[in-house]
């Protein structure tokens, strides 16, 4: 796994995939890795975090992945515009 931060809060997350990941066989299920990237309908694309993947809307934008912010470990939340 690589390390790498969310474009969304800026915190630090793993991305699953590469060597290191070749023999899991599927046994962790999709755990691994804490960040997924994400890519919007502009045509952009977006490494985020599931604490900003969870605040998002259904279809976001850019400028709602750059509102995003880290309000502790485990939440995001869209910040003001």
């Amino acid at each position: 796994m690589s390390k790498d931060s969310c474009d969304g809060c800026g915190r630090t997350v793993t991305v699953s995939g590469g060597i290191a990941n070749l023999w899991s066989f599927g046994t962790d299920a999709g755990t691994v890795g804490t960040a997924m990237t994400l890519e919007l309908e502009d045509g952009t694309s977006h490494l985020l975090c599931y604490p900003c993947i969870e605040a998002v809307p259904d279809y976001p934008t850019a400028e709602d992945i750059e509102r995003l912010e880290q309000v502790d470990g485990e939440t995001s939340q869209l910040g003001p515009l």
